[in-house]
């Protein structure tokens, strides 16, 4: 009887403590407005020779927004790249610079805004939960799958960062997919974890996470409105990813319309994502692409994703950061790599 009344008594805390992190008071969270872009994101130079149209798919009845590029003097199917993007990102962040290089190699490429975000539907806004876009990359798979201009024996997936892991997790599912190229990937949300803890510190980690991961995720299941935090924000303020270097580069790369929110519920939710785990079953080849200074993608990870690999996995290291590669000659040699590997796994 004792030992009843005592976890009667936990679970009577437990439930106080979540009804508190749920609807306790809380000062708003400050907005972090991102500047407006001071570059074009890869676009000097671009000309585009096919086209580019707006396409929409379903997923569980909610419209997803893509766009469908086609290679010019399209005379039979051809091979097409699926691309999502990463952490909160939308297609409008940058994958139209990688898709016309793909498109004017003679690919197609269908780039996407996962539900919830961007020109996508879906409610609420601003989330990023990571079945949800497992399922959303599926669904492409399927809608690319169901058009006459396309190879359906070629099929290829292009991911980057949060979406890096996806394409691994798609591939080991579905194994029609000719080829992968995982661009930064998280392999392991628990990787790199002290040194994150010391780069951002453990009191604001555990800010982060129980302050504002957990009332969002608490708040959803007793469905009520969602507690939105900034994407990425200035050093020790409230934001996904507040870091200097990262708050520099979106604000000289973001579309003036971009919107720097996100539920804050996937900050708990990240370090259970192991992509990782699926590489044993990836039947595909794959393009790892490494930043060496990469915190969240220790040497240990891409290792034991290159044991599970064998010799499905072709990985290239760059002596740069996680977003260095999105800019510049970084970005230059990233895609011609990526390119160089479509080629030889698509053309044929």
């Amino acid at each position: 009887m004792y030992i009843g009344i005592v976890l009667g008594a936990i679970i009577a805390a437990y439930v106080v403590f979540m009804l508190i992190m749920a609807l306790g008071p809380r000062k708003p969270v400050p907005d972090q407005p991102l500047e407006k872009a001071k570059i074009p994101f890869q676009k000097e130079g671009i000309i585009r020779t096919g086209s580019k149209k707006d396409v929409r798919f379903n997923v569980k009845g909610t419209p997803v927004s893509a766009w469908l590029f086609l290679p010019e003097y399209l005379t039979a199917p051809v091979p097409c790249i699926i691309m999502g993007h990463g952490l909160g990102g939308t297609k409008a962040l940058g994958l139209e610079a990688y898709a016309i290089r793909y498109q004017e190699a003679g690919f197609a490429v269908l780039a996407f805004d996962f539900r919830y975000l961007g020109d996508s539907d879906g409610e609420p806004r601003q989330l990023v939960w990571i079945p949800y876009q497992l399922e959303d990359f599926a669904a492409a798979v399927e809608f690319v799958r169901s058009l006459k201009e396309i190879d359906l024996g070629k099929i290829a997936l292009w991911g980057s960062s949060l979406s890096g892991g996806h394409v691994i997790v798609t591939a080991a599912r579905d194994s029609k997919i000719a080829c992968v190229s995982s661009q930064v990937p998280l392999l392991d949300g628990n990787a790199g974890g002290m040194q994150v803890v010391k780069q951002i510190g453990l009191w604001h980690l555990l800010k982060m996470a129980f302050g504002h991961g957990l009332r969002d995720l608490v708040r959803s299941w007793l469905r009520l409105s969602p507690h939105t935090i900034p994407l990425f924000g200035k050093p020790d303020s409230i934001a996904a990813l507040a870091d200097s270097g990262v708050w520099d580069f979106f604000n000289q790369i973001a579309p003036n319309d971009f919107i720097n929110k996100v539920c804050a519920r996937i900050l708990i939710r990240m370090d259970k994502y192991h992509p990782i785990k699926h590489t044993p079953i990836v039947r595909c080849p794959v393009l790892l692409q490494v930043c060496n200074k990469d915190i969240s993608l220790p040497m240990k990870v891409i290792e034991k994703a290159e044991k599970h690999l064998g010799e499905l996995a072709e990985v290239i290291h760059y002596p740069i950061d996680h977003f260095d590669i999105y800019l510049g000659k970084n970005f230059e040699k990233a895609v011609s790599d990526q390119l160089d590997f479509f080629k030889k796994h698509l053309v044929h």
